[in-house]
């Protein structure tokens, strides 16, 4: 490609992964760079063999990126990228529903015939040690939506929930965290920093739900004393009836407001 080329590797490296060849990659970089160009032009300038190059351009107006002008010659006419990439998202998505239907309308009469059944993935966690590093895990992969509940609270529990969501709110997602009316006011300040919060008469149980995908439910001893036990899982039936269960008793939940 012209060595006045001041488009990073990155950048061709994303169009080459979407979709488009090293060459058309080069030529459509060459058209945003100049603008538009005749075929001959855009050959010596992206560095495509010229017997090749109206190949490129076809295929380049053909995926939506470029535009072709009539004349003598003709002229090529670069696509915003916004346009281009959007149009190209819809393409996507439109050839995947239709893979989709084409799979799930033949596989799946032979999967339920077959009387196949799911084995979800759920592990059994054991020691608080063991189950705050695994809800940090989870916390840590969640991208937009992070749901919290803890009956109770101490020290320790208030800065690590302070911690894995300031940390996903910072990455965008959208946090919220219900407890017991029984937190202290100062517990309930520090976790006001960093998610919406809302408190119940009774929790009897607690928990992350990451995404509706992930779910660790934390259970305790009939007194509240003993090992902890937890389990993990990410089967999806499993972490959809969590999500709808929490917000069951968050519609119920009293919003906490900064005083």
């Amino acid at each position: 490609m012209s060595q006045q080329s001041s488009v990073s590797e990155r950048v061709r490296k994303a169009l080459q992964e979407l979709g488009l060849t090293e060459y058309e990659s080069r030529a459509y970089i060459t058209l945003v760079e100049n603008g538009p160009m005749t075929a001959s032009e855009i050959s010596e300038a992206a560095q495509v063999p010229y017997s090749k190059v109206y190949e490129v351009l076809g295929a380049l107006d053909e995926k939506g990126f470029i535009e072709t002008h009539g004349g003598r010659p003709a002229r090529y006419v670069p696509k915003s990228p916004a346009t281009a990439l959007e149009s190209l998202r819809l393409r996507l998505e439109k050839r995947l529903r239709g893979n989709e239907e084409t799979v799930l309308s033949e596989l799946m009469p032979i999967y339920e015939k077959r009387g196949a059944k799911e084995r979800p993935d759920i592990w059994i966690l054991r020691g608080e040690a063991s189950i705050m590093e695994t809800i940090r895990d989870v916390s840590t992969r969640c991208e937009q939506e992070l749901l919290i509940a803890a009956p109770a609270l101490n020290k320790e529990i208030v800065m690590m929930i302070q911690s894995i969501a300031g940390a996903a709110r910072t990455r965008g997602c959208q946090v919220q965290i219900m407890v017991s009316n029984t937190v202290e006011q100062s517990f309930l300040k520090k976790l006001l920093d960093v998610a919406e919060v809302r408190v119940r008469d009774q929790m009897f149980g607690g928990g992350v739900i990451a995404d509706s995908r992930e779910v660790v439910i934390v259970f305790a001893g009939d007194d509240g004393s003993g090992p902890l036990l937890a389990i993990w899982s990410d089967h999806p039936g499993l972490a959809k009836y969590a999500r709808n269960y929490f917000g069951y008793l968050w519609n119920d939940a009293t919003q906490i407001r900064r005083r």
